[in-house]
Order: C-alpha cells, then structure tokens, then sequence
C-alpha cells in the first residue's frame, strides 16, 4: 500500500521459499512482478501459482501478464482457457472481457460483459464498456442505450458522455446540449472536462452551431495539451533523421527482406480515411483486418535492444541504430508476431496510421508488403485530427501550432519515401475515393495484386468488427459530407492555413 514494491517483493519471495506449496504467495509475488515489469518471472510465478491451485483469478493474471509482455500468442491462448467459463465473480467477467478486446476477439468480449450486467446490475463500468464494443459492431441504438445507463448509474462516467455523442449525428429536436452544458457547469475534474467539452463540440456542430463547436473544442484541447509533457521539436527531429538515415543508398539492387506476401499496411495521417480502405479491402475473401497492430514498431525496438545490448540510444541514436539491422529477420519477427492477431486469409491488413515512419523499414523488411497511404485536403486532415480525442496516440493534436508543424514533417517524409522507393507506395486521395469508390476501389485491389470481387463496394455491410474512431461511419454506404468542413472554421484555422502555405502546402 505504500508503494514500496520492491521491499513487498522480496519479503514475498521470502516466504514463497518459506512456503513453496501456498499457491497465493506466488500469485502475490507474480503480481508484484508484474508491476515492476518483470514479465518473465511474473509468468513463471503464477505458473506455479497455477500448478498448486487452478483459480480462475490466476489464469486470468496469467493472461494479462503475457499481454502486458507482448506475447500476444500467449496471451491469446492463455485466454482461450477461460473464454467459455461462467464466473460466480461479475469482476473477473469485466476484467476478461476487457482483455479479450484488448486482443481482438470482440464478440467473446461481449458475452462476457454481458454476464457481468447479468450478475451485476448496478455497475456503471460494465454498460460503458459493453456500449464502447457495441458501437465496433455497429449497434448503435444498443451502445446509446448502454452510455445512458452509465450515465444514469455513474453522472461523472463523462467517457460516455463523449461517446454517445459520436453514436450519430444530433439534430435539434433531439441532442444533449442542454445536459452537458450543465454538467460542465458542475464538473471540477480537468479530465472529465475534456470529455465534455469534446462531446459538447461533436452536438454544437452536428446542429450547426460552428462558433460555439470551436469553441467549445478549444477548451477541451487547450485542457488536454495542458495535462501533457509533449516537445513537438523531438518528432520533427526524429522524422528529420529518418530522411537523413534513409537515404536512396538505402534502397539500391536487391532488398533481402523477409519473402512474406501476406501483409497490407495501410497507413498515413489519422482521420484520413484509412478506416474505409482498410473496410473495403477487408471485405474481400482473401484479406483479414488485423486493426491497428503495434507489432512493426514493438519488434523493430527488441531487435534494436538486442543489438545494442546495455546502451541506452537517445531518440535520434535509435533512429540510426535500426538502419544497421537484419531485415530480413525484423521482417520474419513482425509476420509471427502477427500470427495470432490474424485467421488463415492469404492476406491481412496493418491499418496503424503511425506505420507512416516506417514505411521505409517496412521495405526493406518485407519487400513483397503492399503499402498505401492515404491523403486528404491538408487543412481537412488537420482540422478532423483537431476535433478527434485520441485515447494516448497523437499528443501534437491538441495545439493547432502543434499539429500545423506535424503536418509539414509528415508531408516532407511521405515525399521522401515516393522518392527513395519509387513506386512501392500505392497512394489514395480521400476524396478521390469518396467520388469515385469502384474506380478506386478497383485500382486498389489491382495494386495489391487481388481479384475484384463486388462485396468490396458493400464494405458497410461488412459484420467484422471495426475498433478505430471511425466505427460508425464505417457501418454507413459512402458519403462525401466531410469533404471541405474546415471551411466552416476559416478564420479559427487561418494561422494553420498561413503555415501550411509557407511550407509549399497547397491549401485551396
């Protein structure tokens, strides 16, 4: 209780030699392990906890405790021993369920939060987090349903104030206006006002209040950036240093990379419509969404700690340290990494926006991957970048200075990379696609080497669940109505468009 783990591990460890046949001293000394990310004796621990006493607690910390590591295979099949128990315990249904969303098995994770309603009716936390998986699925009247019970059982559960706003667009006759307006007038709490004032600014301009929407939004970005520790100059400077370590010698003759077809990255700015080509391509019979996977950069950085053994690289030493690397085994790392994130598709989609950093190493490690990046009207891209509250990714978005700079480092490396590695990149324009969907889609699908098949143009009918903050509108046919929305906010995003225009981005 005062925090001092390391003196509670060793005196747990005390008495685990004292007594090696008490299962919960190991479960103990497991969990403490896991605090200080001690991940390999942290499973070894409750390995042993698990060979004296079958509790359905200990698989359960077996599970979390492999995720945590990144074993992401142990962790799918440490789960898989309880996915079918009923638990007296509504937690333990919770916890597994949050967990089994955490891993991408999302339809298990509704059974599970399911029973934990069932056997605990009163707990605010289980609709919320029943209602955030909902909306994946595209149950919206059920999500909405679910975030007013926790609003009602929780007032301050002000994520799903913010939630139930994005369900759909408000109109007049039917918002919350006037309930949030009243809750902010209540609320102390930084964090619960960020939530409210992006959830007010989502309904004010669903109504066409575009004054009040900005403003509102201000407030709730300007509260975030205040909660962070975040140096814009630190990513300029590492994008700056990949074009200078990825130069065109880089990417002469033969790439030895790792002979895999099976990976589909798509990638580049948020909010830019990576959503709906991932949809699109996800609805053909031979690819599977992977969703956002983490797994390129997570096993780019253990190859590079492998290879730099006790040093401890700055940022920009990284950047460099991972050009001396074995492509070709990064490449093998990242495809069994992946295995059981994905099903025996001979294709699976990549869509982690972020990947735009490594596209570079990305050819280089698998040089048969295909590669696409989406762009979108730059001031629209930034403005839906603005306007999104990001759960931890994307810390430059809060700051419209911020996000400005952010734009013209990405915008100068995508040129980069069309330039070292021409014609490896397949590049999408956002609103391109929205106008014309067949004849892109069509493009798409000749890009990466797959045959048409008519279900990729009914991609809203598509039941696989999507986890990304354009959920909803992936479950709705095309449309085109956030093409040019910025405009709405010209002067407020004036200075944005006089930077972006310095640095040679066309803004008309």
């Amino acid at each position: 209780d005062a925090k001092d783990l390391r003196k509670a591990l060793a005196i747990c460890q005390q008495l685990n030699r004292q007594h090696p046949d008490y299962a919960y001293g190991w479960y103990l000394a497991s969990y403490l392990m896991q605090k200080v990310r001690h991940y390999a004796d942290a499973i070894k621990a409750i390995d042993r906890a698990l060979q004296l006493s079958s509790l359905d607690k200990y698989q359960l910390h077996k599970t979390r405790c492999h995720f945590e590591a990144n074993d992401l295979a142990g962790a799918v099949a440490a789960a898989a021993v309880l996915k079918d128990r009923s638990f007296v315990d509504p937690l333990l249904h919770s916890q597994l369920g949050s967990l089994l969303h955490l891993l991408g098995d999302n339809a298990s994770a509704l059974v599970h939060y399911a029973r934990a309603i069932e056997l605990d009716p009163g707990t605010a936390d289980h609709y919320f987090n029943r209602a955030a998986v909902q909306r994946y699925f595209g149950d919206i009247a059920g999500a909405e349903a679910g975030f007013n019970k926790a609003i009602e059982l929780k007032p301050d559960e002000f994520e799903a104030y913010n939630g139930r706003a994005h369900l759909r667009t408000q109109t007049r006759e039917s918002n919350h206006i006037a309930q949030l307006t009243e809750v902010i007038a209540r609320t102390r709490s930084p964090t619960g006002l960020v939530h409210l004032h992006y959830a007010l600014s989502k309904e004010q301009e669903d109504v066409g209040d575009f004054e009040a929407a900005f403003a509102s939004l201000k407030l709730g970005a300007d509260t975030k950036r205040r909660q962070m520790q975040y140096s814009v100059d630190t990513d300029l400077q590492i994008m700056a240093k990949i074009r200078d370590v990825y130069g065109p010698g880089m990417f002469d003759g033969h790439i030895p990379g790792f002979d895999s077809p099976d990976p589909i990255f798509v990638l580049g700015m948020p909010r830019t419509g990576t959503t709906l080509v991932e949809r699109i391509l996800s609805s053909h019979s031979g690819v599977f969404s992977a969703g956002e996977l983490n797994n390129f950069s997570l096993e780019l950085i253990r190859l590079v700690r492998i290879a730099l053994g006790s040093q401890r690289p700055s940022r920009l030493e990284f950047v460099a340290a991972t050009a001396t690397l074995d492509f070709k085994a990064l490449g093998e790392a990242y495809i069994q990494s992946a295995k059981p994130l994905r099903d025996d598709s001979p294709h699976f989609i990549d869509k982690l926006p972020f990947n735009f950093l490594y596209a570079g190493l990305i050819h280089l490690a698998l040089p048969r991957a295909k590669i696409i990046n989406l762009q979108r009207h730059p001031m629209d891209t930034c403005y839906a970048v603005y306007k999104q509250l990001f759960r931890e990714a994307y810390p430059f978005s809060y700051d419209i200075d911020e996000l400005g700079q952010y734009y013209i480092a990405y915008d100068q490396l995508m040129k980069h990379w069309n330039a070292v590695m021409p014609g490896v990149i397949h590049t999408m324009r956002y609103e391109t696609l929205v106008t014309d969907i067949e004849g892109e889609s069509r493009r798409l699908l000749q890009y990466c080497g797959l045959p048409w098949e008519d279900q990729c143009l009914r991609f809203h009918e598509n039941t696989r669940a999507s986890t990304t903050a354009s959920a909803v509108q992936v479950r709705q046919p095309v449309y085109a109505t956030s093409v040019g929305k910025w405009r709405h906010y010209a002067r407020q995003l004036e200075p944005l468009r006089a930077r972006l225009e310095a640095a040679g981005i066309d803004t008309n």
